[in-house]
Order: structure tokens, then sequence, then C-alpha cells
């Protein structure tokens, strides 16, 4: 009996999807203006944000994304460029900015901003890995 169940554990395991359904978590710190990436519990990247600036608000919380958009374009804020968003929470987005000096501060209206090279290397994990496998993670 106890070798059937150690056989079940080792072939859930081994399938794909089932092993690790969030495969990619990012963790968002607005105190140290930090996200550090983990992919399948491995931390991978640490990476300065821009999370809201004062008087605006990045929600915490743990999240799942809700869409991709490669080229998004801000539709509150002067059609401001927003590359490689993961929306997570309605209008919040982790994205790439043009703003790259004010990385590692309170600058934006309360979104994950990253520069657009780490912004387009989430993304492309997050396109390849799946929506479904990704977890936000927001925290003071």
């Amino acid at each position: 009996m106890v070798r059937f169940f150690v056989a079940l554990l080792l072939a859930l395991t081994l399938l794909p999807g089932v092993a690790l359904a969030d495969r990619i978590l990012a963790r968002v710190s607005i105190s140290t203006q930090t996200m550090k990436v983990y992919h399948e519990g491995r931390h991978i990247y640490t990476w300065p944000v821009s999370t809201a600036r004062p008087g605006k608000v990045t929600p915490t919380g743990v999240y799942a994304p809700e869409f991709l958009s490669r080229n998004h374009r801000s539709s509150r804020y002067n059609n401001a460029p927003m590359p490689f968003a993961i929306f997570y929470d309605g209008h919040y987005a982790i994205h790439g900015t043009d703003q790259i000096r004010r990385l590692g501060r309170p600058a934006s209206a309360g979104c994950v901003r990253l520069h657009p090279g780490n912004a387009k290397i989430l993304f492309d994990m997050v396109k390849w890995e799946g929506l479904e496998n990704m977890k936000v993670m927001i925290a003071q």
C-alpha cells in the first residue's frame, strides 16, 4: 500500500500542470520598491519597481493575472505607454515604463512599473507558462 501512494505521488509530480499550479510568482514589496520573481519556487530575479506615489494607492494582496497587453496605452493617463502589461486587478497592472530613473521609489499612479526589459522578460514568462500559472503578491 505504501508503494502505491509513493508511485501515485511520483506520477502526480511528473504530470505537467499538476505539480505546481503557481509556476510564476511576482512578489512586490512596496516598502523596498522591489519585485522578486520566482519560477517553480526558485528565486530568479530581483528588480527595482515604482509603486504608487503619495496620494495614490497600489493595492496589496494576492492576485491572479487577468489579461496580457503587449503594447498597452493608458486610457486614464494621457495615453501613457504601458508596454508588456500584465493586468491583475481591474485597471492595475505590472508594466514597463519609460521613466527608468524613477524606478526604486514611489512614482506611479498605482500600477507596478518595471524597466521595459524586465517587463518583457516577465511578460514572456507568463505568456509561455499561461496566466493560470502566475500569482502576483503585493505587500507593504
